[in-house]
């Protein structure tokens, strides 16, 4: 591929391809040489033989791709009922035998504008979703759960560009953990702002996101803060979600080492601001990469909290398959080094089906009706790629 085209010439090409926000740019990989679809018998071996090398490894020396949320349930032991849906794998991850760095401005034009359709059908009414909601508010009231979040889905049958998609929302929603993937029957498109391991040497960081707030003229960030921190129902969510994280981490790491580097600060996206924190460890001798996967997803930010009795009663109510929602993407280097985000703010394209899943938290001071909007609020940016 030539610097100037790349972008044209990897869809001309038909070449699966992932794209991957990185500090500077972006990374664009292809050339894959292995691609590995997981299932719940393959997925221990396929980490656990993940080379851990110490010697000098090429760039494309990784496995990138993504767990599903259904696998990542499985592998600490919580199943999940049969459910309706996409039959979408579980998890593919890829071995990239090319790696070109992109700018942070991504141009492509495509030759053909594809129609897509605008029309979204949601799966929970909002009469379903108060009636899911009240459920809910009583088993926290019982103690069952202290927070948890329901999932609406947003659907409609569509043919479109995923690197038309891609590079508009880039423009309009740049996020930390941003990426795409093409391959030949699917396509993921993501403006997720959560990440949920970087791991490099034996340190290890989690950044969890609680707390939306709708952006207005009348709004900046230092007025957003000051919201947050006034907001009880914000305020307590956020800090449950922390010291799940924190005890997650706590896990792996040696003790005493697990620290808040960042508390309850605020980002600025396009349409929304999040209160977000950074809590960072040291990890234990002996820790492998399974242990870690294990340790910390699902990712809990957008589970709800404690994790295991809150997975239970979501995947008890839910009678739709999340697929990739609230699983994880990222990357496994050579070197034990990785990094993997929470997939929100997602399109999941799968043979002309389009679905973006989007969730908000229920705790004690919730309401329904603010909750029922906020999640069509985050939905909305990727709905307007449809326009």
């Amino acid at each position: 591929m030539t610097k100037i085209n790349y972008l044209k010439e990897i869809s001309d090409s038909k070449k699966p391809f992932i794209i991957y926000k990185s500090l500077k740019g972006f990374n664009l990989y292809t050339d894959f040489s292995k691609k590995i679809i997981l299932t719940n018998r393959n997925i221990k071996n396929f980490i656990n033989k993940i080379n851990n090398s110490k010697q000098k490894t090429k760039d494309t020396d990784i496995f990138l791709g993504f767990f599903g949320y259904q696998i990542l349930n499985n592998l600490i032991g919580i199943k999940i009922k049969k459910q309706k849906g996409l039959k979408f794998p579980k998890g593919i991850f890829y071995k990239p035998e090319t790696k070109v760095n992109l700018s942070n401005k991504l141009s492509y034009t495509p030759l053909i504008s594809v129609k897509s359709n605008k029309i979204f059908k949601i799966n929970l009414s909002k009469n379903t979703y108060k009636s899911i909601f009240n459920k809910f508010k009583k088993r926290i009231k019982s103690g069952e759960t202290y927070q948890i979040k329901i999932c609406t889905k947003y659907k409609n049958l569509s043919k479109i560009d995923p690197l038309d998609f891609f590079c508009r929302l880039t423009k309009t929603n740049m996020a930390p953990e941003a990426f795409m993937i093409k391959d030949k029957d699917y396509s993921i498109i993501s403006c997720s702002p959560e990440n949920l391991i970087t791991k490099k040497n034996e340190f290890i960081s989690t950044k969890p996101i609680a707390g939306t707030l709708k952006k207005s003229k009348n709004l900046n960030k230092i007025k957003a803060l000051a919201f947050f921190k006034k907001n009880i129902k914000e305020t307590k969510e956020h800090n449950m979600i922390v010291d799940m994280e924190r005890s997650d981490l706590s896990k792996i790491c040696k003790p005493g080492s697990v620290k808040i580097i960042k508390k309850k600060v605020v980002e600025e996206y396009k349409d929304l601001y999040h209160y977000v924190s950074l809590i960072a460890g040291k990890l234990k001798k002996n820790i492998s990469n399974l242990d870690i996967v294990k340790a910390m997803m699902p990712g809990g930010s957008v589970i709800g909290c404690p994790k295991i009795s809150t997975l239970n009663l979501l995947n008890a109510q839910e009678k739709e398959s999340r697929n990739i929602y609230t699983g994880s993407f990222g990357y496994f280097k050579f070197n034990g080094d990785m990094r993997f985000n929470i997939i929100i703010r997602s399109i999941l394209n799968y043979r002309n089906q389009s679905e973006i899943s989007v969730a908000s938290g229920v705790v004690i001071d919730s309401n329904a009706n603010h909750e029922f909007n906020e999640n069509y609020i985050k939905a909305k940016a990727l709905m307007d790629l449809y326009k």
